[in-house]
């Protein structure tokens, strides 16, 4: 039995989904903030449920072999970097047992999972950066949450940003205080400022900024303008996003660009795309590329395939794919994704690829219905995987093998478990390492049919 409140000693054998430290008190699971595996802890636990417990970190009684000088001296109380604790080599290590463990316990998957894909460098990968802005005594603030919170931890250098997405932080700081603009509050929904969004092109250098507002302008606007492009020279898009709602959702409908282009562009292996504020990018350039050549060679091309691309996005996969296959349909329920799919593939010259708008359970029957048989699936599938009916449809249409390119291996390992009861058999299972230093991890998985 655990007791709320009281003092114990415990030692971290694993991490959680959300980067905390897992060890056990009277066979009862303990989870722990700041803890990695091998620490062992004094702790104080602040709730006890049934079947498990939630610890604060009193002491580090004996460190782990692992544990490490985080660089970031905010990683105890930031929430966006978890397990900076950890040596690098480690993480990676974790990580591939999570993945490893999750498939077997969750979806009974026995295939064997290779070594987690990392960086030589796992500092400053990040392209884009959402800053939460706050006040706090007579300052604002910006940053990230706090764990497990809505507090923002303030900050003036986050070590996994790109440098640009710092020094545009430090300057929207100074600007608000200079000019006295008011700042959003959560609690009362009053306020002007909620969010100061930047991406950054890791190909070129160009710069977007994005200003999220509870109204309709930001005073002294012009000028606003004019010193962030003195500062940074290579801006190439500032929008303003007005979201009036009392929500904790970021972004609301409406988007107005209020100086240049309205669109950044990255690079992707030999790909160029258009980014607009609203559009999905993942936010690490170098190890996005790795993860979809990986994709890419799973899917083994001779030059003879149709691909379909499910929840394709704005197309980076399906564009990748292009380069091998005869044809790709790529399939994506955002209006503004397909827009910017069909815009990435006229700059690129790209013919052989073609997108369409609706639900992937939807529109994929009817490719089905018109004759289009897939040799290769893909998808991609938000954190909550893939919807039953998209699993059916799949399955009916009998391609000979399946890429499934995961952020949840929880809800990977539900889906292949019923993949595998539909003649399907799991024969690699690649994770590569994107978000360094926090707890999730992405994968790249190849299904063949059987017989």
């Amino acid at each position: 039995m655990i007791r709320k409140g009281f003092i114990y000693t415990i030692t971290i054998d694993d991490i959680g989904h959300k980067g905390e430290g897992v060890g056990k008190i009277n066979g009862i699971p303990v989870f722990v903030d700041g803890g990695i595996p091998g620490d062992e802890l004094k702790i104080r636990t602040t709730k006890v449920k049934k079947n498990y417990a939630f610890g604060e970190l009193k002491e580090i009684l004996k460190p782990s072999k692992d544990r490490v000088t985080p660089r970031c001296p905010l990683a105890d109380s930031c929430g966006g970097c978890q397990i900076m604790q950890m040596d690098y080599t480690a993480q990676l290590k974790i990580k591939k047992n999570r993945v490893q463990e999750t498939l077997k316990r969750i979806g009974k998957i026995h295939s064997p999972v290779f070594d987690v894909i990392g960086m030589e460098e796992p500092y400053e990968y990040r392209n884009k950066a959402q800053f939460p802005i706050g006040w706090k005594g007579n300052r604002p603030v910006m940053g990230f949450y706090r764990s497990g919170s809505h507090e923002i931890v303030d900050t003036n250098r986050c070590f996994i940003q790109d440098p640009v997405n710092n020094k545009l932080l430090s300057f929207m700081k100074g600007f608000i205080l200079d000019y006295g603009l008011s700042v959003y509050d959560e609690h009362t929904g009053k306020g002007l400022l909620r969010h100061f969004i930047t991406r950054v092109s890791q190909w070129n250098g160009d710069v977007m900024v994005i200003v999220v507002l509870n109204g309709q302008e930001i005073p002294h606007q012009e000028t606003l303008i004019k010193e962030i492009l003195q500062l940074e020279p290579k801006i190439k898009t500032i929008a303003v996003n007005r979201n009036l709602k009392k929500t904790n959702v970021i972004y609301g409908e409406e988007t107005e660009v209020i100086y240049g282009e309205g669109y950044i562009v990255d690079r992707l292996g030999e790909r160029e795309f258009m980014i607009s504020p609203r559009s999905f990018f993942q936010v690490n350039s170098i190890q996005t590329e790795v993860l979809y050549k990986t994709a890419l060679d799973y899917c083994d091309l001779t030059g003879e395939e149709t691909v379909i691309d499910l929840y394709c996005g704005i197309g980076t996969i399906s564009l990748f794919l292009t380069e091998k296959a005869k044809k790709v349909y790529g399939i994506e329920i955002v209006p503004e994704a397909i827009e910017d799919a069909k815009r990435n593939c006229r700059l690129n010259g790209i013919e052989n690829a073609e997108f369409l708008l609706g639900k992937a359970e939807e529109e994929a029957p009817k490719l089905f219905e018109q004759g289009v048989s897939a040799d290769v699936v893909v998808v991609d599938p938000p954190r909550k995987g893939c919807e039953e009916k998209v699993l059916e449809t799949i399955v009916e249409m009998e391609p000979k093998k399946i890429v499934y390119v995961s952020c949840n291996p929880s809800t990977l390992a539900r889906d292949l478990e019923i993949l595998e009861g539909k003649g399907y058999e799991t024969k690699r299972v690649q994770p590569v390492d994107l978000f360094c230093h926090s707890a999730h991890i992405e994968t790249v998985t190849l299904l063949t049919k059987r017989g």
